[in-house]
């Protein structure tokens, strides 16, 4: 009696392939959209560092653009200053040159 008693316990006891895989089915199915999900988000990330590569880039050669420009506009600031002097030199020659001759 009590044999039997232990195998109605044991079999009651058991799983079924069926009724293992029905509990299983629902996890694999939320397992493969987290994974779908995950691999979409890792598209995304990845395209977001590209473009983040790509904007730094254009910053990184737009400072060095813009520092050119900054020596470009000093050094057209150091010839005009250096023609102003120039021409002023030589408006007081002529005017040397004027008085001169007239004396």
């Amino acid at each position: 009696m009590a044999g039997l008693l232990v195998l109605g316990l044991l079999a009651a006891g058991c799983a079924t392939n069926g009724s293992v895989k029905q509990q299983i089915d629902p996890l694999a199915d939320r397992i493969s959209a987290v994974e779908r999900q995950q691999a979409a988000m890792n598209a995304k990330l990845d395209a977001q560092t590209a473009e983040l590569q790509a904007l730094r880039k254009d910053v990184a050669d737009s400072s060095a653009t813009s520092a050119r420009a900054q020596e470009a506009v000093k050094a057209a600031q150091d010839a005009a200053e250096r023609a102003e002097l120039a021409a002023q030199k030589s408006a007081k020659a002529f005017e040397l040159t004027q008085v001169k001759g007239k004396m």
